[in-house]
Formats: C-alpha cells, structure tokens, sequence
C-alpha cells in the first residue's frame, strides 16, 4: 500500500481550494457581495466565510459548502475531494473501506486542531510513518493512492 505524502495531499488541497474559490465567488456574487472587503481582510482566510462578508447568515452558508464539500466527496462512492481524485488519493477508514459521514465530519474538524496548533497537525503528514495528519489519527483514517473501493488495508495498522 502506498500512503500519501504530504506534497501529494497538499497539491491536492490546492485545488479544492481553487474549486472552493470560485464556489466562493460565485455565492457572494448573486447575495451582491464582494470578497475583496477591506484591507484587513486577507486571502489566508480565504475558506473563512467571515472573511469574506459581514453577513452571519452568507457566513453560515459558506460555511455548510466548504464542510459539505469535504464530508460529502470524502464520505462518497469516490471517497476523495476533486482534488484528492486528481491526483489518485482515496481516504479510507481502518479496513481501507469508505469513510462514513459522521466520521468524515469528525475528520473535518479535526483538521481545524490540527491547523490552530501551528499547522503541526498537517506537518504530521511528513513524518509519520503511515502519513497520517492529526485528523487523521483522531479519526481513524488514511489517505493512500489507489481506486475507490479497491484499497485494502492491514487492520493491524490501527493496534
């Protein structure tokens, strides 16, 4: 089995980031919004909808796309973002088998730990030896190469 490395998965977040972008462009658009406020709001929130608009319900509604968007391809018969398709990676549970949605929403705030601890918990990704970030390992999860349905996994891997 072949684990992703931490290049791969980040090359594969920036395209999520491009797709989400312009999904983000596109909503404040028809609410008549502008994602280039003010000088303090900057493109490192960009995945921040408040960042992005003072109104709570458009940054409520970004919010639900960027957390659909990860927990539903994630948790899908594809089992990876667009991103992660493009580039051959899958997230599997323990058995290499499709991640749930409750378990993929788990895994989705866990990156938020594993970004506000100075972004270690992605760091993590390159040192460890199955390649699994923070959220990952709460989780319970690995991102590998391979097809939908096809990876397995040594259940060993967990213990």
């Amino acid at each position: 089995m072949q684990y992703a490395g931490f290049w791969a998965r980040v090359l594969a977040y920036l395209i999520d980031f491009v797709i989400l972008l312009g999904v983000q462009f596109m909503i404040l658009a028809i609410f008549g919004e502008s994602n280039f406020g003010s000088a303090s709001q900057t493109a490192t929130s960009s995945f921040s909808a408040e960042a992005s608009t003072s109104s709570p319900f458009l940054s409520l509604v970004l919010f639900v796309i960027f957390v659909s968007y990860f927990v539903g391809f994630e948790s899908s018969d594809k089992q990876a973002t667009p991103g992660k398709m493009a580039l051959g990676l899958v997230v599997t549970d323990a058995q290499g088998q499709r991640i749930s949605v409750p378990r993929a929403l788990g895994r989705y705030f866990a990156k938020i730990l594993s970004g506000m601890i100075l972004l270690i918990g992605y760091i993590m990704v390159a040192f460890t030896q199955r390649k699994q970030g923070l959220h990952d390992l709460l989780a319970s999860t690995l991102v590998v190469k391979g097809t939908p349905g096809e990876v397995s996994v040594d259940p060993s891997t967990f213990e």
